[in-house]
């Protein structure tokens, strides 16, 4: 596969593995909260049922297997309207003291475009630059040592691997969203839409979702209001109720891509349809579970009883 087919999707690291670089055992070394086998769920969906899954698209991507289409029947589920937040995962943080992979390791990958021009040379992706390895990186320094969460808080977090975002769910009495879940919730009950809100990339002239918008990777006008994430609750919500299904960040899923990797949905705010139109609902992607970037976060699910 072309490098640069999967150049929003982030890159990975050297040392793919489940629990490579500290696990920390989600089911075991992460203490639940009390409450947490009646948490609530005010802020998730209810849904579950049949739908049509993947597309046939000729704008999609053969090698990413988003096809053919087929129905799927799923046992209810919930889901968050929103993807999990800073101001979530720090709370998960504080909580049980987890340390996450990209913290551990002392580094995470950032996308050049949000660094200060006066940052010091860092290693790239040979045939993706723009992805840059940012030493002292994470979650609480999205951008490296000089950025903070200043004003994010309701942003979504970032620099989580799968490992990472395993642990946080099982602490909060969830699951990572299966992959189906995951599709039946961004597609808003429409049937095959290219989006969540229909078949429009900008319907009625209106951004609908937070991409790249210029020429990339050097020119971004920022014209849907942001250059890098934006709140979990900017822009419509479909018609599930769910918030930034498609850009903002790709979206863990508990499934496998293939042997080594797991799948990841939604897109980014670096996807363009120069070059990978993966903010389709259909679309999918992937990453070792033990990587982190500045685009990748995830949303909890959980099984409806």
């Amino acid at each position: 596969m072309d490098e640069h087919d999967h150049a929003c999707c982030a890159p990975r690291r050297e040392t793919s593995g489940e629990g490579a670089g500290g696990d920390q055992d989600a089911e075991e070394a992460i203490v639940r909260p009390a409450a947490a086998d009646g948490a609530s769920t005010e802020d998730m969906v209810r849904l579950g049922g049949s739908f049509l899954m993947g597309t046939e698209d000729v704008d999609g991507f053969p090698q990413d297997r988003e096809g053919p289409v087929r129905e799927v029947d799923l046992p209810p589920f919930w889901i968050d309207k929103l993807a999990v937040t800073n101001a979530r995962w720090a709370e998960f943080a504080e909580a049980t003291g987890y340390c996450t992979e990209a913290e551990q390791a002392g580094w995470t990958f950032v996308f050049a475009g949000l660094l200060p021009d006066d940052f010091e040379p860092t290693r790239g992706i040979a045939n993706a630059p723009w992805w840059r390895q940012v030493m002292g990186g994470d979650w609480r320094h999205p951008e490296g040592p000089h950025s903070d969460l200043d004003g994010r808080l309701d942003h979504p977090v970032v620099h989580v691997s799968w490992n990472d975002a395993k642990a946080f769910c099982t602490w909060a009495g969830g699951r990572l969203p299966h992959e189906a879940e995951w599709e039946m919730a961004a597609r808003g009950g429409l049937v095959q839409a290219r989006f969540p809100w229909g078949d429009e990339l900008e319907p009625g002239g209106a951004h609908a979702m937070n991409v790249w918008q210029g020429t990339f990777p050097n020119h971004n006008t920022g014209a849907d209001g942001w250059l890098g994430t934006c709140p979990v609750d900017a822009f419509e919500p479909n018609g599930h109720g769910l918030m930034n299904t498609s850009g903002n960040v790709w979206e863990w899923c508990a499934d496998r891509f293939d042997r080594q990797t797991r799948t990841i949905r939604g897109g980014s705010y670096l996807c363009h349809a120069s070059y990978c139109n993966r903010y389709r609902v259909a679309a999918r992607s992937f990453n070792t579970p033990d990587s982190s970037t500045g685009n990748m976060g995830f949303r909890l699910a959980r099984d409806a009883r």
